[in-house]
């Protein structure tokens, strides 16, 4: 890394309190910092630390009042946790690869951007289009005729079928799969299943970043579509021709079926079943292990539960929940007192 507290300063258009001149180069947690480190504090339940971490600079907020004689050097910003997020930018910047592997498999037909990398035993299919500044990391497969927009980068054993379409400045993580067959079949009349041929695409638009272990079906017929600044966690499973709105945010193990329409600005907690064919307004909000089997209309919602509500119902029902044994046993006695 290799920066002085005051370039970072400049960098984030923060103010320094303490040495301008202190080197700065690594970047550590706030409680196992050491010298040469650069931190952050946003939280104010981490604020002891800044008074005994060894580490040589610290990015807090404005607002952040030290009362007592600290060793780092300050460098304070509107918002620690926004500025720390631009350093981070920064440094993997700098660890930016460029350049075409050998052990590469390019198809002829296919139009590769500038300064792009491409890592070992990645397979680029037929008449596949990739933008500027691109990475592809080793051991993935980009199928025939998919589209990659400029910026982005796809981590190491990504699989993306054919005809899909990847936004700009995506970010697709180790083992995600795009465009993988929809979950269709038929039954005949002998109650056996026949595939139903899966001839749709995947479309994320820009912004997009998809988590590990990750698969987005392709659609029946048209698209599975994936807005503006949707981020995806982890093994989550996205069914054949689902809609999510723009600058939605899910989290790990969440599965939605098929055909169902997200909204924008939604927030979905880890472990979050969603049945197929509903629509979900927008800035909804689903909290984890929840169950969604119906649309939810009203725009901004807050539900939870198995079978999901406004949460502030279920919060009150689960209270009840907890004391039934109680009241079972305050019934059994009324019963019995009256001899019912």
């Amino acid at each position: 890394m290799d920066l002085t507290a005051q370039q970072i300063a400049n960098l984030l258009e923060g103010k320094i309190e303490g040495d301008p001149k202190v080197l700065v180069k690594s970047i550590a947690k706030i409680e196992e910092g050491c010298r040469g480190d650069i931190c952050f504090v946003s939280n104010t339940k981490y604020n002891k630390y800044i008074y005994t971490t060894n580490a040589s600079v610290i990015i807090v907020n404005k607002s952040c009042n030290i009362n007592k004689k600290i060793k780092a050097t300050l460098i304070k910003v509107d918002d620690a946790y926004s500025s720390f997020r631009q350093l981070l930018e920064v440094c993997n910047i700098a660890h930016d690869k460029t350049g075409i592997s050998n052990n590469a498999e390019i198809s002829n037909d296919s139009t590769i951007g500038k300064n792009i990398y491409i890592g070992s035993f990645t397979s680029i299919s037929s008449k596949v289009i990739i933008g500027e500044n691109v990475k592809i990391h080793p051991n993935c497969y980009i199928g025939s005729n998919v589209i990659i927009g400029d910026n982005t980068t796809i981590f190491p054993n990504v699989s993306i079928y054919h005809n899909c379409r990847i936004g700009s400045n995506n970010i697709i993580h180790s083992g995600a799969i795009v465009g993988s067959d929809g979950f269709g079949f038929a039954a005949d009349r002998s109650n056996e299943y026949k595939k139903i041929n899966q001839i749709g695409n995947v479309e994320t638009a820009d912004d997009v970043e998809i988590g590990s272990n990750t698969t987005i079906d392709r659609a029946t017929i048209g698209s599975t579509r994936i807005g503006k600044g949707v981020k995806l966690d982890n093994l989550i499973q996205v069914a054949h021709n689902v809609e999510i709105g723009k600058n939605t945010v899910i989290a790990a193990q969440t599965a939605i079926a098929g055909s169902s329409k997200i909204g924008d600005d939604c927030m979905i907690g880890g472990q979050v079943a969603i049945s197929g064919h509903i629509t979900i307004a927008n800035k909804v909000k689903i909290a984890g292990q929840s169950g969604v089997a119906s649309s939810i209309t009203e725009e901004g919602s807050i539900v939870q539960g198995p079978m999901a509500f406004n949460i502030k119902k279920f919060q009150k029902s689960y209270v009840i929940f907890k004391r039934l044994p109680e009241i079972y046993k305050t019934l059994e006695s009324i019963k019995k007192r009256f001899n019912v």
